[in-house]
């Protein structure tokens, strides 16, 4: 296996509540609390889970679009947490993002060829003329032509802007990009087009991937080890066929049995899951999954799980696995 571009290490992230008259802080919501995870060279490490449960607040600290509360995150051998503001934007031209929305990403004033030399730009790369050689080599690479330069965002549909958004990104030649649910706001033909795009890409410039959704057919589409998130944790991380095939966190498997199966014949019971998340500003004690687990024992109540690895490549964080039952 290739070596990790990403060490992710306890990553904490807590936003403080205030409230009153007097704004005084009186809690903080737990957004992200002790996340682990790398992602190696080369690969796509998807992370799932349903809205609020971190996954989108990870990428953005993986970005250092927000600071983290406690952990560490390492990328190329460099902790993000250390390095200085100028440090930090010389370090992204190797990480850049694609954003869920298509429509608010791009600046409406600004035409196309604008937008995608501004990376160029801001960091210093190549003159005018080189600029605009690039722009043209990246918007052909992406499925548009020349022809769209001179036009603005709301002359394109969700697809084409995407297309641009992922542009966007690989202006800079990154070595990661974090994709941030990018197609979840588009139909679903157009994300199969959107999604075979980023896979034909990563094979010609040798891209790493961290993709976010909540999709759990597009994530087993593109991704090459999948991790499953509840209540700003990971539960579960696997190949995806060891996940998908044998999904062992009954979360995962809750969330795989609600999957529709596009078959009129095919029938399975499915196991609901009892009552809503959590509130991230007060989660349960222990492991924060046993108000809705159909397996929860006494000892859930109290102790939190770690993550352990069952089987080769397949680590969960369940009472049920650590063999001190």
């Amino acid at each position: 296996m290739s070596k990790p571009l990403v060490k992710v290490k306890d990553l904490q992230k807590h936003f403080p509540v205030h409230s009153g008259m007097l704004g005084r802080k009186t809690g903080v919501v737990k957004a992200v609390d002790g996340v682990s995870f790398e992602v190696y060279e080369g690969e796509t490490l998807g992370i799932v889970g349903e809205s609020g449960c971190g996954k989108s607040t990870t990428g953005r600290l993986i970005m250092r679009l927000l600071d983290n509360t406690g952990g560490s995150i390492e990328i190329d051998g460099r902790k993000v947490s250390e390095l200085s503001k100028q440090d930090m934007r010389a370090m992204r031209r190797d990480i850049q993002m694609v954003f869920q929305d298509p429509y608010a990403s791009l600046n409406p004033r600004h035409t196309i060829g604008k937008i995608l030399e501004e990376p160029l730009i801001v960091h210093g790369l190549g003159n005018a003329k080189e600029r605009k050689v690039k722009v043209s080599e990246f918007l052909k690479i992406v499925g548009l032509s020349d022809y769209h330069i001179n036009r603005y965002p709301h002359q394109f549909s969700g697809g084409q802007r995407q297309r641009i958004g992922i542009a966007r990104a690989l202006m800079t030649n990154p070595k990661l990009i974090i994709a941030d649910e990018p197609v979840s706001a588009l139909d679903v033909s157009i994300q199969a087009q959107v999604l075979n795009l980023m896979q034909k890409l990563q094979k010609d410039l040798g891209l790493t991937y961290l993709f976010i959704a909540h999709d759990l057919g597009v994530v087993r589409h593109i991704s090459n080890r999948v991790g499953v998130m509840y209540l700003g944790r990971m539960v579960e991380l696997a190949v995806s066929e060891s996940l998908y095939g044998e999904p062992l966190h009954p979360y995962t498997q809750a969330l795989l049995a609600s999957v529709p199966v596009p078959d009129p014949d095919f029938t399975r019971e499915v196991k609901l899951l009892d009552g809503d998340i959590p509130s991230a500003s007060n989660p349960p004690s222990g492991c924060t999954f046993h108000t809705r687990c159909p397996f929860k024992m006494e000892r859930c109540l109290q102790e939190v799980p770690q993550m352990i690895e069952v089987k080769q490549g397949h680590s969960v964080a369940c009472h049920l696995y650590d063999g001190a039952q």
